[in-house]
C-alpha cells in the first residue's frame, strides 16, 4: 500500500469523512480505542457515527470489541468541553492486512488535522508486578511485527523516508497523562510495548524473549499506528489495559474473553482518565 496511490487514497478518505460532518469540525485530538475499549466513544456528545463500511481505505473490523466505526463528538464535562475524533476499534494485520493498511486509520486522522493520537489496547503483562486492570504509559515500544508500515515508496509530502523515533511517545503527552491520572486517583506506572503479529497468543518462551529484551507488556497491535503518526508528525500517547499476565507468567491459559472482561470491568475508570487528558490543558502546540 505504501505507493504513490496512498496520498489519493488519503485524499479519497478525508473526503468521505469530511462530507457527513459539519464544517466547523476541526478536532486537533484523535483517539483509537482498542479491545473492549471503545465505549468511551458511545459517550461523546453530539456525534456523528460513520462506519469503517463508508470510509475508502479503512477495512471492517472482524475482531469481538471493535465496533468498527470513526466517532466524531464532544468531551462534556463541567463546563469543559472539547472536539475529538475517535476509532471505535482497529484492524489488525492478523486479519490479513499488511501494515501499512492496518495503520492507514492512524494516517487518516492525522490528515484530519489532528495533532496528537492517543492510541490505547489491551495487552499482556509480561512484568510480574502487573496486575490484570492496571493501566499503563507507553515510553516505548519494541516492534517484532516483522517488517514496517513505511516499506515502500515514501510520499515526502506526508513525511520523511528515514523518520527519527527518539520520542515515539512524547515526554510531555506522558507526563500530561501522568497528571491527569493523579486527578482521577489513579497513579499510573510506565512501561514498554511489545508488538508481536499474533493472532496466537505468545508462548511462554516468546514472552521471556520480550522480557529479556526490555519489554514491559506485550500485545498484536499500536506500533504500526505509531510509527506512521509520527512519520506525519503528529505527537503520541500510548495507554495499554493490562488484560491479563503473559503466558507462563502465572500458568493460566489466555483466552480472548478474559481481555474483554477485564477491559469492561476497568472500562469506568479508564474513561475517566481519557475525559481527564482530553478536557485538562493539554501541552499542544
Amino acid at each position: 500500500m505504501n505507493d504513490p496511490s496512498l496520498r489519493a487514497e488519503l485524499d479519497a478518505a478525508v473526503a468521505a469523512i469530511k462530507k457527513a460532518l459539519p464544517p466547523d469540525a476541526k478536532p486537533t485530538i484523535g483517539l483509537i480505542l482498542g479491545s473492549g475499549l471503545g465505549a468511551w466513544a458511545d459517550r461523546l456528545k453530539d456525534a456523528v457515527v460513520i462506519p469503517y463500511e463508508r470510509i475508502p481505505g479503512i477495512p471492517v473490523s472482524t475482531v469481538q470489541g471493535h465496533a468498527g466505526r470513526l466517532v466524531y463528538g464532544y468531551v462534556d464535562s463541567a463546563g469543559r468541553r472539547e472536539a475529538v475524533f475517535a476509532l471505535q476499534g482497529r484492524v489488525h494485520t492478523y486479519e490479513g492486512h499488511e501494515l501499512a493498511r492496518a495503520a492507514f486509520p492512524a494516517r487518516v486522522l492525522v490528515a484530519l488535522g489532528c495533532k496528537v493520537l492517543v492510541v490505547t489496547n489491551a495487552a499482556g503483562g509480561v512484568d510480574a508486578k502487573l496486575t490484570p486492570g492496571d493501566i499503563v504509559i507507553l515510553k516505548d515500544h519494541l516492534n517484532l511485527m516483522g517488517g514496517s508500515p513505511l516499506r515502500g515508496h515514501n510520499d515526502a509530502d506526508l513525511g520523511p523516508r528515514f523518520p527519527d523515533m527518539t520520542d515515539a511517545y512524547a515526554v510531555r503527552w506522558r507526563e500530561h497523562a501522568r497528571a491527569a491520572g493523579e486527578a482521577v486517583g489513579m497513579k499510573l506506572r510506565e512501561g514498554i510495548y511489545a508488538a508481536l503479529p499474533g493472532p496466537q497468543y505468545e508462548t511462554p518462551a516468546e514472552v521471556r524473549m520480550v522480557r529479556t529484551l526490555g519489554a514491559d507488556l506485550v500485545g498484536m497491535s499500536t506500533v504500526p499506528e505509531v510509527i506512521v503518526a509520527r512519520h506525519m508528525g503528529a505527537e503520541v500517547l500510548g495507554l495499554s489495559c493490562v488484560t491479563n499476565l503473559a503466558a507462563g507468567v502465572t500458568g493460566d491459559k489466555l483466552s480472548h474473553d478474559e481481555v474483554t472482561e477485564t477491559a469492561n470491568r476497568v472500562s469506568r475508570q479508564f474513561m475517566a482518565l481519557l475525559d481527564e487528558i482530553v478536557l485538562r490543558d493539554a501541552p499542544r502546540g
